[in-house]
């Protein structure tokens, strides 16, 4: 009996997630043959049940405040209810519209979608293990690995029931009464804004010594201010130690330079304690990719790992765990393949957005960074209180922050923390990517009334002339 001839292709891709899809598309458009393979979710945990479901979630949470806590104040009276389940129900439309629009893409560009589970045999075959039982073998020319993260787990504590991550949290239908969320970063402090928007009673715990911890210390400061007055208990300092899970959670927690243990109670717990690569099961042993000593994927800069013709993007290299920096080193990867030689990627110039209420947004180095690294740092703040269009939309919480390099001008970081302060954060990357200075960004004109003047105001007053202020 013949032997079946394994399918070949130029390129195949692992996972198809942000890294994914993009780095199939790029690879495409470059003249190559391009297969794609995917076990569970088109688009990723992003489209899925990540970043686009949550910022559904995040706008219904901003209708819900609007008409609840703020109504009277725009002439909205009466008795208001908000039904989560509504908002939820548009959540999944959302993203499953959006996952669809990942395969029309894999159609549109002429690219095998092939749903399974795919196993590195060697350097330049797979085995592909599809969805509906049938075993097919691959060789190709490069490979990418994008294969992404899971949530990270509280040793001793199993997930289920009342103990959630943020996918069993995003998949259900109806909020807990009462929240304890584990973590503060991005995702953490996410979720506990839209739970706290829809009336739930919510309590986060974070081991660090402030909220959002990879921001600059005046962000985290502010952002516990917000959450204080929006009925937010906040720990931070402090530990989970332990968790007791029946119908409802009983959490344990710790200060982390020791004292007296609280006990919380709550309907669910959500671990937001960051992520871990997905590496396992894959075959990455029997080519001899390497994995640092966290387990994430080692890459150049250039996306390619130790073996020459495989290449990793997006959360399974752990290098800066964001969908828009996953779909930068896909499209590096692939012009990388096709020796175009693509520009490194300055991760000081990728930009960070975090959609609580108020928003985060931040590029580059915080005061404290740049200070580490040895530049003669200035730094220059200017209040949302005093701008026009925030006093007119009644979003005066927050600032924009410029830390700049005093020798220079040039921006080193820059911080807000505002309404919509994630839509200002274009300009002030490309300013930090392109070298511009304090004094660049203030000499150029910003229309009025627009949000965008705070990042005006903050440059003025890093050369030394603040107008509204």
């Amino acid at each position: 009996m013949n032997e079946i001839a394994p399918h070949q292709v130029d390129v195949m891709v692992l996972g198809a997630g942000p890294g994914g899809y993009v780095a199939a598309v790029r690879a495409r458009q470059l003249g190559f043959t391009v297969a794609i393979v995917e076990g569970q979710w088109w688009g990723g945990v992003c489209l899925n049940v990540g970043c686009i479901p949550t910022k559904a979630l995040v706008h219904n949470a901003e209708v819900a405040d609007l008409v609840t806590r703020h109504g009277a104040d725009y002439g909205l009276g009466g008795h208001v209810t908000v039904d989560y389940s509504v908002g939820w129900r548009r959540s999944r439309d959302v993203a499953d519209r959006m996952a669809k629009g990942v395969r029309h893409l894999m159609k549109k560009n002429g690219i095998t979608a092939i749903d399974g589970w795919g196993t590195f045999t060697g350097p330049h075959s797979i085995t592909v293990i599809q969805a509906d039982g049938v075993t097919s073998e691959w060789v190709f020319k490069y490979a990418i690995i994008a294969t992404g993260a899971r949530p990270k787990g509280l040793p001793g504590v199993a997930v289920g029931g009342p103990v959630m991550t943020y996918e069993q949290l995003i998949m259900a239908e109806k909020l807990p009464k009462s929240l304890v969320v584990a973590g503060s970063g991005a995702l953490g402090v996410e979720f506990a804004s839209v739970a706290a928007s829809f009336g739930v009673d919510v309590t986060i715990v974070e081991c660090l010594g402030q909220l959002v911890p990879q921001e600059d210390e005046a962000i985290g400061k502010e952002l516990a201010r917000a959450f204080k007055n929006r009925g937010i208990t906040i720990y931070t300092g402090a530990a989970v130690k332990s968790v007791r899970a029946g119908h409802k959670v009983r959490v344990t927690v710790e200060p982390s330079g020791g004292g007296e243990r609280i006990e919380l109670r709550a309907e669910a717990l959500l671990l937001a304690l960051g992520f871990e690569p997905n590496t396992g099961g894959f075959g990455l042993d029997a080519v001899g990719v390497k994995l640092d000593d966290r387990g994430f994927i080692v890459t150049d800069d250039v996306m390619r790992t130790g073996v020459a013709n495989i290449f990793a993007v997006g959360d399974v290299t752990g290098k800066m765990m964001l969908a828009h920096v996953a779909q930068r080193q896909g499209v590096i990867a692939a012009e990388a393949i096709a020796a175009l030689r693509p520009e490194p990627i300055d991760y000081d110039s990728m930009p960070r957005a975090t959609y609580s209420a108020p928003q985060i947004a931040s590029v580059g180095l915080t005061a404290q960074q740049g200070k580490q690294r040895g530049y003669d740092v200035k730094v220059s703040r200017f209040p949302f209180a005093a701008n026009g269009k925030a006093q007119a939309m009644g979003e005066t919480v927050g600032f924009a922050l410029l830390v700049t390099d005093a020798a220079h001008g040039e921006i080193l970081g820059a911080h807000l923390i505002g309404a919509d302060a994630t839509e200002m954060l274009p300009e002030l990357v490309l300013a930090k990517t392109w070298d511009l200075t304090a004094e660049e960004i203030a000499s150029t004109v910003h229309a009025h009334p627009t949000l965008s003047e705070v990042v005006k105001g903050a440059a003025e007053g890093a050369v030394g002339h603040a107008i509204d202020l």
